[in-house]
């Protein structure tokens, strides 16, 4: 592999596995709040939050943590202003205090907090205005979880930047188009592991250290202990079982770090821990796990790339493809094989959709694994499917390429349908 292309494949992987605690588009506004805030100088009297229609599908339903069971958009936003810290990024929640969050309960109780939606025509857009004794500080996040965009106070601009800028900067400065199936495999063999290992050993030591919460606790509609509990102990069970767990726990506000993948921890989660399962069955080795985590996380943000970071077009199919490629890895596939089981795993899972952040995405995680898992089976055993089956078309860069066309333009009105339903007319 040429010199810049195997820069580039390392620089995405540290881009794309970061930290976050908590749902990332809540914690986005969090973010969001606590800039104005340290914009402002004080604590606001009143807050004003306005954010896309997306945005307000993914924080709708989902609990933030450390907030004490608090869900929604103006919990986040109190969050983040009254106790959330501004540098942290996508941890600006992770240091809150037990006094802060009843300070923030106080907060909501007697300041008010108000929701409109964006008129702004991006998909991914936050605005909160925080006001206090005359005046007022503004944060715009727009095109990406901390790409701010916009930042003033009493109209003096402290920060601007075009959408455009913003978009193609902080969180994915790297251009994704580098990316194929057959050089994410030829990079997996190469890499001198010493590059990756920080990233992916924190994406092991977080992200099955929230499936073990969410199996030890009840969290959520408890998906990964019901598919122990009904489907036994066999490791294609486990693997769901433990990623779903994880979802169930984070979902519903435990206060552990995911590391992210396409700006998703749900994405993250569901890219590494049926991996970690299958590598601990087959007992690979250290070496093993990671080449095969390279595997499932480039693979995942490949797909996701042409996806969009929003959409109506769940991001667990493209995790699920993803963590199913590493598996075929961890097996001894290499490109012909994990090709294969990606295209399979398209063909079966490319309908799901996505009705915003909330207990049931654990659900879709589970359903994404299986078919990851049911595609690599196929590949395994010398079936699969064929160029003309529905979206499926010959060689695997043309069918993620109908996947991203099908995700990005032909899920536009449904995505639209999606939020109707969810908000009413409110968003």
């Amino acid at each position: 592999m040429d010199q810049e292309t195997y820069d580039a494949y390392v620089a995405i992987l540290e881009e794309e596995l970061v930290c976050a605690m908590g749902c990332t588009e809540p914690i986005a506004v969090a973010l969001a709040a606590a800039k104005a805030r340290e914009a402002l100088g004080t604590l606001p009297e009143r807050i004003d939050v306005a954010a896309s229609a997306n945005i307000i599908k993914n924080v709708k339903s989902v609990v933030v943590p450390n907030t004490g069971g608090a869900h929604g958009i103006e919990a986040a936003a109190a969050a983040g202003a009254v106790a959330g810290d501004a540098g942290a990024e996508l941890e600006v929640l992770a240091g809150v205090r037990e006094e802060q969050i009843a300070q923030m309960h106080a907060f909501l109780a007697e300041h008010e907090v108000a929701v409109r939606p964006s008129e702004r025509p991006w998909v991914f857009d936050i605005q909160v205005r925080a006001e206090a004794a005359g005046h007022a500080a503004l944060c715009e996040i727009a095109g990406g979880h901390t790409n701010v965009i916009r930042l003033e106070r009493d109209g003096e601009v402290l920060l601007a930047r075009s959408y455009e800028e913003a978009a193609g900067a902080s969180d994915a400065p790297t251009d994704r188009s580098c990316l194929t199936v057959e050089k994410i495999v030829e990079f997996a063999g190469e890499v001198d592991l010493d590059d990756v290992r920080a990233v992916l050993e924190r994406q092991v030591e977080c992200n099955v250290a929230i499936a073990e919460a969410g199996l030890a606790s009840s969290w959520g509609a408890n998906v990964g202990s019901v598919l122990l509990s009904a489907y036994g102990d066999a490791v294609a069970n486990r693997a769901k079982a433990w990623a779903a767990a994880g979802s169930d726990a984070r979902m519903g506000g435990c206060e552990l770090p995911v590391v992210i993948n396409s700006g998703s921890g749900n994405q993250g989660i569901t890219a590494s821990v049926p991996v970690v399962v299958y590598a601990r069955e087959l007992g690979a080795s250290h070496e093993e796990l990671l080449r095969a985590l390279v595997v499932s996380n480039l693979v995942s943000i490949h797909l996701k790339t042409g996806i969009g970071k929003l959409s109506a077009y769940c991001g667990a199919t493209s995790a699920g493809a993803g963590a199913a490629a590493g598996i075929t890895y961890l097996y001894g596939g290499r490109y012909r094989e994990v090709a294969h089981t990606v295209v399979n795993a398209l063909a079966i899972d490319s309908g799901m959709v996505c009705d915003g952040a909330k207990a049931s995405c654990a659900a879709k995680i589970a359903s994404a694994v299986e078919a990851g898992l049911l595609g690599m089976q196929m590949q395994r055993r010398g079936e699969q499917f064929f160029g003309g089956d529905g979206i499926v078309v010959k060689g695997v860069e043309n069918t993620i390429r109908n996947v991203g066309v099908l995700a990005a333009q032909g899920m536009r009105e449904t995505d639209r349908t999606i939020i109707e339903l969810m908000c009413g007319g409110a968003c």
